[in-house]
């Protein structure tokens, strides 16, 4: 080739590949705009110019017991559902006081219930898994174990509820360890204690259960109650006077931090 065609060859190769840059950046800086537009975060740069995935926040392993909101906020927790006689009943309760729970879910419960489960998502509450079994001696288990106890019911539960994310996970009466913390944290789930233990589950009467949470509130904000494992009428009640109770002596509700300390 000639030196005269040679460099003109060289011109048109430059401009289509100016061009094509030129395009390219202007498809990337729509596509960053865009996610903005819709909430989203803009995808960041790698060390090679390449864009990484949005990394979510990490979850620590510390089990949680404070409040997102801080101040007087408490957290509703309910645990071993859901029942197709009770859940109904504390969804309703919950709703017309505008409140907002986590259900931590025995994984068979879940998937015998998606309908339930979905209703749960459906009206604002989070989600929790509290394992397949509800072995309360996990923490004499192997590790093994814990881990197709914690991770079978995730699964179960987000089936259930359609792909909704499983956000905490409590161990069955407290028994957690180093593994099942770690296991849970590293699969985006916050390990969730609690504060108040109304012992709801030991049937002890309505007044003896709202009384609890009257008493013991000030050991910190997250409430334990159950809507599976038995009768839960006293439950129910209980529920129905602590709401209010609690809007009356000016508390708000809020969920279990899950990303702080």
């Amino acid at each position: 080739m000639g030196q005269g065609k040679y460099t003109a060859h060289i011109a048109v190769v430059a401009s289509a590949v100016g061009l094509s840059l030129a395009v390219w950046g202007a498809a990337a800086l729509m596509d960053n705009e865009t996610a903005v537009g819709m909430g989203k975060a803009p995808a960041s740069q790698g060390s090679a110019g390449q864009p990484d995935r949005v990394r979510p926040q990490k979850v620590p392993e510390s089990i949680a017991h404070a409040a997102e909101a801080g101040g007087s906020a408490v957290n509703i927790t309910i645990d071993d559902g859901p029942d197709p006689r009770w859940t109904p009943q504390m969804l309703d309760i919950l709703r017309e006081n505008g409140v907002k729970a986590v259900f931590c879910m025995v994984g068979p419960m879940a998937k015998d219930h998606p309908d339930i489960v979905k209703r749960v998502v459906a009206e604002g509450h989070r989600l929790c898994d509290h394992t397949v079994s509800h072995d309360t001696t996990m923490d004499k288990k192997s590790v093994a174990y814990q881990k197709q106890e914690i991770f079978d019911a995730k699964k179960m539960i987000e089936d259930a509820a359609g792909g909704a994310e499983v956000e905490y996970y409590r161990a069955p009466g407290g028994a957690f360890t180093p593994d099942s913390r770690r296991l849970a944290a590293a699969a985006g789930m916050r390990p969730l204690g609690w504060n108040v233990d109304t012992k709801d589950f030991e049937q002890p009467g309505t007044a003896s259960i709202v009384n609890t949470v009257k008493n013991e509130l000030s050991n910190g904000p997250t409430i334990l109650f159950h809507d599976g494992g038995g009768d839960r009428g006293q439950t129910v009640a209980a529920l129905r006077q602590v709401l209010p109770w609690l809007k009356e002596n000016g508390h708000t509700f809020s969920f279990p931090v899950r990303t702080r300390p």
